[in-house]
């Protein structure tokens, strides 16, 4: 493209700058300063939106932003510098989050099932509706069922006892609700580094609060309202498209029949129609398959060719396929390559989506992910964290403008950062590489939409240096880099124009 011949010119030119003023500052004491601030302007006009030309209207609220910005880095408490749980307050304080709440966004192309909507929704809605069974796990968790009689036992869990009837019970209902939404959600008051000192056991709590949720949003009736909901909920941060990541779960109804993954995909086509007919101007979703990543070579084997089927049945709905889990503890890319293999061995189209490089494990077996995701010609990297320590699969990504969905409240939470200041994703916008930011699992991270995340690469990563201009680009790149066929693209664009100028318009009053 024109931006991406720009910029490797650009690349070009510093080096041969840079030798110039080599050779003629030989013994010069000070360089001249005409020097320093061509290589300052070379060097920000390759960084993400480096080489955005803003209007006029756009340039009078770049200031405002710019100032916002300022004010925001001299906090005491810098919020990408705090853990999220501790930083969210802060940042719901601030007048530039209140701003970017109000950016048009484009798309959200990194966000999973189950962790899609409000944990507070959840509570307040769906486990105060009849039928609601639960019961508490040896391991500390809880377990839920809808059911219209008394259901079987699960092995090592208390026995089932249904919620209207505890409630009835309960002195202190709210305390009790409090207890049910601490097991949904990774979010606490207390010290999260104490909490989950340790990778191993935040994983460990990860899981839990997912098959929690999942007992509730697989009964049939609260799957559709739930994930109308977390449309709604994109929808009001400003979302306008979504790519959702889904192990398309065996759904139930209060009498225990079952429907199929078919059903749940259906469902899930059925539900985006409606609530675009309901929005005109939310521009719809699509669907990317996964499948948990410790499954054995057999499972997989059915898993892609059912993978292969659906594309074909649901060509226009269907994005492509995924593996989920964590990395670290599940087989790696290279572990499946016979199965990953059967789409293009059959010639029927079968796109991937891979998360690769969510580790810190550097060397290791997993780490070769990102390489063998490129190898699969995947279409985007889920994540992308160690692509640093990479540079072939960094090249080759940039070349192929494959790009990373970076998940920047994932990564600090999961414990692969600290200070999201230090994140890859800041060296990766620094150098305008192909890249969304997404929010991966906001429900669960006590976030929602992508204004959070949004925040912290915006102030986290960009520093003082990104600006409106960058927000611009990363809004672009969410619809430049997602599935939708170039004739779609080209109407999501024109969409998302007419919502930015809106903004430009509404802010610059």
């Amino acid at each position: 493209t024109h931006v991406s011949y720009l910029c490797d010119l650009n690349r070009h030119l510093v080096v041969c700058l840079w030798m110039a003023l080599c050779c003629l500052w030989g013994g010069l004491s000070i360089p001249d300063p005409k020097y320093r601030e061509t290589l300052m302007e070379m060097e920000a006009s390759m960084q993400t939106g480096g080489q955005v030309v803003l209007s006029e209207k756009e340039k009078l609220l770049n200031s405002r932003l710019l100032q916002m910005k300022q004010e925001e880095v001299m906090r005491k408490d810098f919020p990408p510098a705090v853990h999220f749980f501790k930083a969210r307050d802060l940042i719901e304080e601030s007048p530039l989050f209140s701003l970017l709440q109000k950016v048009p966004k484009g798309a959200a192309l990194h966000v999973h099932d189950f962790s899609m909507t409000d944990v507070k929704w959840l509570v307040k809605n769906v486990t105060y509706r009849p039928h609601l069974y639960m019961c508490s796990t040896d391991a500390q968790s809880i377990r839920f069922m809808f059911c219209s009689q008394m259901p079987k036992p699960l092995p090592r869990c208390s026995p089932w006892v249904l919620l209207e009837k505890l409630r009835a019970m309960t002195v202190n209902v709210t305390e009790l609700d409090d207890r049910i939404m601490k097991n949904l959600t990774l979010f606490t008051e207390l010290d999260p580094d104490v909490v989950y000192p340790t990778q191993d056991v935040v994983w460990e709590r990860f899981e839990k609060a997912f098959r929690a949720v999942s007992d509730l949003v697989s009964y049939a009736p609260v799957f559709r309202d739930y994930y109308y909901q977390g449309l709604s909920e994109l929808y009001a941060d400003n979302v306008m498209y979504l790519e959702l990541r889904t192990l398309l779960s065996e759904m139930y109804e209060l009498d225990g029949r079952t429907h199929d993954l078919t059903w749940t995909l259906k469902t899930y086509q059925d539900v985006t129609r409606q609530f675009t007919a309901d929005f005109p101007d939310f521009f719809g979703a699509r669907i990317i398959f996964t499948i948990h990543r410790g499954v054995n070579s057999t499972v997989m084997d059915q898993v892609v060719k059912t993978a292969m089927k659906l594309k074909r049945d649901f060509p226009d709905f269907m994005a492509g396929f995924d593996l989920v889990g964590r990395e670290d503890r599940g087989r790696p890319l290279w572990y499946f390559r016979n199965e990953l293999s059967l789409p293009s061995d059959k010639g029927l189209p079968l796109p991937f989506y891979f998360h690769a490089g969510e580790t810190s494990m550097s060397g290791s077996e997993v780490d070769q992910n990102l390489l063998d995701a490129l190898l699969f010609n995947t279409s985007r990297i889920g994540h992308g964290f160690a692509l640093l320590r990479h540079p072939v699969a960094k090249e080759f990504s940039r070349k192929r403008g494959v790009a990373l969905e970076i998940c920047p409240i994932s990564n600090q939470v999961l414990k692969l950062v600290d200070d999201l200041r230090n994140h890859p994703g800041a060296v990766l916008m620094a150098e305008d590489h192909p890249l969304v930011i997404s929010s991966d699992d906001p429900a669960m991270f006590g976030a929602s939409g992508l204004s959070y995340d949004f925040y912290q690469a915006f102030v986290g990563f960009g520093g003082l240096r990104s600006n409106l201009g960058t927000l611009k680009a990363l809004a672009i790149n969410s619809i430049k880099y997602c599935s939708l066929p170039a004739q779609q693209q080209e109407k999501a664009l024109a969409m998302w124009q007419k919502r930015w100028d809106k903004f430009i318009s509404e802010n610059t009053q």
